[in-house]
């Protein structure tokens, strides 16, 4: 596995600097009355902008890449405990590659392999709490993968139309889900968010049968243009090749909105 360090911040540098000078200034009295401590909360707004730019808190948290090869690998199984770290899962495109993309300060992927399957492993529990950059990586897709994620507010964003997926389960707390459903499944897939939104997007050709299952407070949203519903809370696409086998989806949450698309 091959790793690199993202480019250094520039804001924290910057700031330090701006707020350096003014107390020099304030120092030998070039600020006439104006009272440079005043300028405090140009600390929170270098904080902001260094979360909102870089992903992080502290400079030396920023995201890195990394790269694992496929080797001898058939199948794998990802799971990922993200707490507040958003993630964002596509296809990849580079052949030889079993996964690669960025994680977050300290939380480089754990990898075992059994056999012909690997392991791999993201923790948030690994990552400072001061590290918010993004998880976001590529899956290969010549073979089946199991994809596990939970969240507490973290969102999660998988486009799997390209993917050949084992079996997935999504649980978010706050966090919202968006899911573009991939061709080929073997088991079924799962998600469920208490207090956030699902947002579930079934490709052309693609037969999905969607059962929904939440409470008076979870509010439903189908494209009629899409779909039917031959049931209460089970939702089928129209065009559907009816000699392929459908894929079992599985929708739940307490709070928020399900959209499907």
């Amino acid at each position: 596995m091959q790793t690199r360090r993202s480019p250094g911040p520039w804001l924290w540098p910057l700031g330090l600097a701006v707020v350096g000078v003014l107390l020099l200034l304030d120092n030998f009295l070039l600020l006439g009355d104006f009272n440079a401590f005043l300028l405090w909360p140009l600390v929170l707004v270098v904080v902001g902008a260094q979360i909102l730019l870089k992903g992080d808190f502290l400079p030396h948290n920023t995201g890195q890449t990394f790269g694992i090869t496929r080797g001898s690998v058939e199948t794998a199984t990802l799971e990922i405990s993200a707490g507040a770290i958003d993630v964002q899962i596509r296809a990849l495109q580079r052949e030889g590659r079993l996964i690669a993309g960025q994680y977050a300060a300290q939380s480089r992927p754990q990898m075992q392999v059994d056999g012909l399957r690997a392991f791999l492993k993201l923790d948030r529990a690994a990552t400072p709490w001061v590290s918010f950059s993004d998880w976001a990586m590529g899956l290969a897709v010549d073979l089946p993968w199991q994809i596990l994620i939970s969240t507490h507010v973290g969102q999660v964003n998988l486009d799997l139309s390209h993917v050949i997926v084992e079996s997935t389960a999504i649980s978010t707390g706050i966090g919202d889900i968006r899911f573009v459903c991939p061709a080929e499944v073997l088991g079924e897939i799962h998600l469920r968010s208490t207090l956030g939104n699902i947002q579930f997007i079934t490709p052309e050709g693609v037969n999905t049968h969607i059962m929904v299952n939440g409470s008076r407070f979870l509010g439903i949203h189908a494209d009629e243009n899409r779909y039917t519903q031959p049931e209460p809370g089970v939702f089928e696409p129209h065009d559907v090749d009816p000699t392929l086998p459908f894929i079992n989806i599985y929708l739940s949450g307490t709070f928020g909105d399900i959209y499907l698309a």
